[in-house]
């Protein structure tokens, strides 16, 4: 057993903080450990913070908390950070996203080829991006040999610009990869029969390798294509993306499956309009990152929250309890990702899937375990620059990462038409704020199908600098201020 403490930098975020917590409850060799919860809105910390110590209680866990606004105080003495704070919350990327399409922008300027994910901006979230590296400077200053987790997004241009502001041992999380388990679900083969590893970049991972029960799993895949499915197929929810025409069209063109976000993360061809999204992404939709599916996300999101909220001031429903939370899901047929997910918490033992518990644990207690996570390249995907962050598979342990070799390599494909592209977009976004440029911003659209004009380009980006909340961001690149 070592206890550690784990530091959550926008703590607010209840359904996520609350698996992290239900995992560390679940985690023998973690017991004692401090858990440390930050967020400006105090409503919500209060909130995250009652019922994190209630699920304690109820678990027998042992385990002990603290809440701050203060990020100094969350970092004092950290030995993990985990960030998984959205700046502006998605009220600011919403009010960017209306300006962009006044000017034009469908979806707004960061809807961009090879970056579609609605809350993954690049070029107009200064103040999410400078965020990342002010966390990670301070950690120098207070508790240098901590590890940053990154969480939030964009974890792949944000894990570079950290590496490239500090010294601070980073790297970055998502659960992209669970893709791959959806296709198994979805062709009917049994997960333990399967070897498989993907890799990429972060929202840009491939299945490079698919092997069941010693067979080609790619076979399957046609025999499924072959027997009708594909025109068979429905979404069950605007992220249900992965047997999508959208998915299958970028696997005839690319020689292997993209897998999770990468889907969603494609082309003009299949977002230039709602009716197009449609077409690639399913009905009624289009994917989450349309205006249709975007709203159902986002009422998901207040249903959510409102539950989070009358659970925590109503102190005598038993967080233990799976009717708890069967009162707040659809009426009607329960979703089974809703099911999965309530049944995580009302269990016992059962864990979230989020990878950044077992990490620690894995590191800590020397518990070896195979993860997909976002680590400077070190020669792992040839043909991408040693020291860009690459998602890849890796066997974590006291010593750290060992990525796996990457085999069968990366179609050329994806290297040259996919993966290289959507680097330099990283590439670009990270000189822009790195170097207060301007320029590099209105040029950065510039390469924008949607943009007709020199002064449509000129123009959306002076708005978005003169919102009261960009002041900061507006003096960084009127000033070319170094980052």
């Amino acid at each position: 057993m070592a206890p550690v403490k784990i530091s959550i930098i926008g703590a607010g975020s209840a359904v996520f903080s609350m698996r992290l917590v239900n995992d560390l409850c679940k985690t023998k060799g973690l017991a004692g450990s401090l858990v440390s919860l930050m967020d400006v809105d105090e409503q919500r910390l209060n909130g995250v913070h009652e019922l994190a110590s209630r699920y304690v209680r109820e678990l027998g866990a042992d385990l002990r908390f603290e809440k701050t606004t203060s990020l100094e105080t969350c970092l004092h003495e950290a030995d993990f950070v985990i960030n998984t704070a959205l700046v502006g919350g998605h009220a600011y990327l919403n009010k960017v996203r209306a300006i962009g399409e006044k000017h034009g922008y469908y979806r707004g300027i960061d809807a961009q080829e090879l970056n579609m994910v609605t809350d993954y901006c690049t070029i107009t979230n200064f103040n999410q991006l400078k965020f990342f590296v002010d966390v990670a400077r301070l950690m120098e200053k207070i508790c240098p040999n901590a590890w940053l987790l990154q969480t939030a997004n964009p974890v792949f241009e944000g894990t570079n610009l950290i590496s490239r502001c500090s010294n601070i041992k980073v790297v970055g999380f998502c659960h992209g990869h669970y893709g791959v388990i959806e296709m198994a679900e979805a062709l009917g083969l049994d997960e333990n029969k399967m070897d498989w590893q993907v890799a990429g970049f972060n929202h840009a991972i491939w299945l490079n390798r698919f092997i069941y029960d010693g067979r080609n799993g790619y076979e399957l895949l046609e025999k499924w294509i072959q027997e009708g499915n594909l025109e068979k197929w429905r979404p069950k929810n605007p992220f249900d993306l992965q047997m999508s025409p959208a998915a299958i069209d970028m696997y005839r063109f690319y020689g292997i499956m993209p897998i999770g976000d990468t889907v969603r993360n494609s082309t003009w061809y299949y977002n230039k309009d709602f009716e197009t999204k449609k077409k690639w992404y399913g009905e009624p939709w289009g994917g989450p990152d349309s205006e249709e599916g975007w709203k159902w996300y986002e009422q998901q999101l207040k249903t959510t929250t409102d539950a989070i909220d009358f659970l925590s001031k109503n102190r005598t429903l038993k967080l233990l309890s799976l009717n708890t939370y069967l009162k707040f899901l659809p009426k009607g047929a329960v979703p089974v990702e809703m099911k999965k997910e309530v049944e995580v918490f009302s269990s016992p033992d059962k864990l979230s899937g989020e990878q950044h518990i077992p990490f620690i644990d894995s590191l800590v207690n020397n518990n070896a375990r195979r993860f997909v996570i976002n680590v400077p390249n070190e020669g792992y995907i040839e043909g991408v620059p040693n020291g860009v962050f690459v998602e890849v598979p890796a066997i974590v342990d006291k010593d750290g990462w060992h990525v796996e070799k990457i085999e069968p390599k990366l179609t050329d494909k994806v290297l040259r038409f996919y993966l290289w592209p959507r680097m330099m977009r990283m590439e670009w976004a990270l000189h822009a704020i790195m170097n207060g440029d301007k320029a590099a911003l209105i040029e950065f659209l510039m390469r924008d199908p949607r943009t007709k004009t020199l002064e449509q380009a000129k123009a959306v980006i002076e708005e978005i600098l003169n919102l009261p909340e960009n002041q900061q961001m507006k003096t960084h690149y009127e000033k070319g201020l170094k980052l």
